[in-house]
């Protein structure tokens, strides 16, 4: 007698927990209020089918819609089973029913409604009472096809100016980092123009007064600073050192440290407790005005003039470099005599050669330089053949002009040095609510938007590079995996929270060292501690066993500060 006897193991590592948490957002039925499905629609919803393969792409780490169908025929019963959806099946997934999803989603109406709803809920369901918001635009640069109404176009990019890119704007929730508004716009598109619909766009999010919008030196527009005025709300941002700003600058930093203007100290702790010098600066208020569509504006702002020390530090070392790359330039001109040594003949081209390397390292007036012009004479025979006592001579004299000194003006870079690490700032918040030291550390934590661009861009989400090309496509995924980057900061953020409320470290984390406690723990690191977990199905006939890997100490204390029930994991192991 035989039996037959089949088993059969999936890995589901942090899938229950991702899955968990968008349910608990409400997303699949966010998702579905705003896609509908099409009367002769079958198979899954719109928003079911984005849930699961945001799960999926979060677990796996992979973005393309290739892979997605395979995964769903291994795991199909695992699926049917945390969703509640037994009509669930692989031809939901297949590559033409989620570029149509890309396609849905990709539509201005339909994604700027998911935003709002979903941002509400998000600050709703987890108690976020929001006071800042960081715009900041971004680049994904990539191997695509051009055309003069296509998103890839060429502009300026930190990743690779020789590739056409696409541009994304984001307005983040600090100081979470968390994604509220994104937008994809053709990689030409210029970034002043993007702020004040991303600032409406907010603002249809989050209700009431006095939201602080910050960001960086584009955002300093006239236009965007009155219209944020205008909705009785704040900015802070740098100014652009150009205009009026740049000739008003040097006035500011005369200023500085005068009995009319005495600099504020601003200091942080290091990493070993010692306070450190971060900036010194001050303020002084003025009154602007600017034209809008229902007439003129004006309201007062502060100025705030400051030195950064890092900044000031980087901008002396620049400096330095510039001063001895111009003088070993400038010896370089006129090198000793020799084969192919090209000699400076006229003084004039001598001046003119010497001016440019100074302009082209921004130190003229700092340094100096001295020449001589040296002659050669020679005497030599009038034509051919050998010379004679009655034959007519000539003299050739050869003339070089040779650079003898480059000298430093001591002075002059003294007085230079004093202006370096100095930016201007501007903000409408009063000094009550923003001071001048919380101005500084406000700006300076720019890096938390910039976090999450390098998770949208790089690990897990890896959206650079794009393996869509279509247009639609392109603005689709870029939505979707913005919902990822949402889940991925929630996630930390309520950890941490749930961390620093109880006083607590969580064990077991860090890989090499188990036995250290931290309070700061990354998504990564959290989703990580959940690797290896499997479903094991044993088949007999008319019987059916299943076994889930009995979670350790530490993925259920993580699981429970994220507000979670172990039985996201134990309900798969129900027989």
């Amino acid at each position: 007698m035989t039996t037959e006897l089949t088993i059969t193991t999936e890995r589901i590592d942090d899938f229950p927990l991702l899955l968990a948490t968008m349910q608990r957002l409400d997303l699949p039925a966010i998702l579905d209020r705003h896609l509908p499905r099409h009367g002769l629609h079958q198979g899954l919803s719109w928003g079911w089918l984005a849930t699961i393969w945001l799960a999926h792409i979060l677990a796996q780490g992979d973005h393309r819609k290739l892979p997605v169908q395979a995964w769903v025929r291994q795991g199909g019963d695992t699926l049917r089973r945390l969703t509640g959806l037994p009509e669930l099946t692989e031809l939901d997934f297949t590559d033409d029913r989620l570029t149509l999803l890309l396609r849905r989603l990709s539509e201005p109406t339909a994604w700027a409604a998911i935003e709002t709803e979903l941002g509400r809920n998000i600050l709703r369901v987890y108690d976020l009472t929001p006071e800042r918001v960081r715009l900041d635009p971004t680049t994904v640069s990539g191997h695509h096809a051009g055309g003069a109404d296509r998103l890839f176009q060429f502009g300026h990019s930190k990743d690779d100016p020789t590739l056409r890119q696409v541009k994304v704007m984001v307005a983040a929730l600090d100081p979470l980092g968390l994604p509220l508004v994104t937008a994809v716009v053709a990689g030409n598109a210029a970034d002043d123009p993007l702020y004040v619909p991303a600032v409406d766009r907010v603002l249809q999010i989050i209700d009431g007064l006095g939201l602080l919008f910050v960001g960086d030196c584009k955002m300093s527009a006239l236009a965007t600073r009155a219209h944020i005025a205008h909705l009785n709300h704040h900015y802070l941002c740098p100014l652009t050192l150009t205009g009026e700003t740049g000739q008003d600058l040097p006035q500011w930093i005369a200023a500085a440290g005068t009995p009319d203007h005495p600099l504020e100290a601003v200091y942080i702790a290091d990493d070993a407790g010692e306070r450190r010098l971060l900036a010194e600066g001050y303020a002084f208020e003025r009154t602007v005005t600017a034209a809008l569509a229902d007439g003129e504006h004006t309201w007062t702002e502060r100025v705030l003039v400051v030195r950064s020390e890092h900044y000031r530090q980087v901008q002396q070392a620049g400096l330095e470099k510039r001063l001895q790359r111009a003088t070993a330039r400038l010896l370089a001109l006129t090198p000793a005599p020799g084969r192919g040594k090209r000699q400076i003949q006229e003084e004039s081209a001598l001046v003119n050669a010497a001016a440019t390397i100074l302009q082209a390292e921004a130190v003229t007036g700092l340094l100096t330089y001295t020449f001589e012009r040296q002659e050669q004479r020679q005497t030599k025979y009038v034509g051919r053949g050998r010379g004679g006592p009655d034959r007519p001579q000539r003299e050739l004299v050869t003339v070089r002009y040779q650079i003898t000194a480059v000298n430093r003006q001591a002075d002059a870079i003294a007085a230079q040095a004093e202006t370096l690490g100095w930016r201007a700032y501007v903000t409408n918040a009063p000094a009550a609510r923003l001071s001048l030291a919380d101005a500084v550390l406000t700006y300076r934590d720019e890096w938390i938007i910039e976090r999450n661009f390098h998770r949208l861009k790089g690990a897990p989400l890896a959206l650079d590079p794009l393996f869509v090309t279509r247009d639609d496509q392109i603005v689709g995924l870029t939505n979707l995996l913005s919902i990822a980057v949402r889940l991925l900061t929630l996630l930390e953020f309520v950890v941490r929270r749930q961390l620093q409320q109880n006083q607590e470290l969580l064990v077991g984390l860090i890989a090499n060292n188990p036995k250290k406690g931290i309070n700061n723990p990354t998504t990564e690191r959290l989703l990580k501690a959940f690797d290896g977990i499997t479903l094991t199905i044993v088949r007999l006939p008319g019987q059916l066993m299943r076994h889930v890997t009995p979670l350790s100490a530490l993925q259920t204390r993580i699981l429970e500060l994220l507000g979670l029930s172990p039985g996201v994991y134990t309900r798969l192991a129900e027989n």
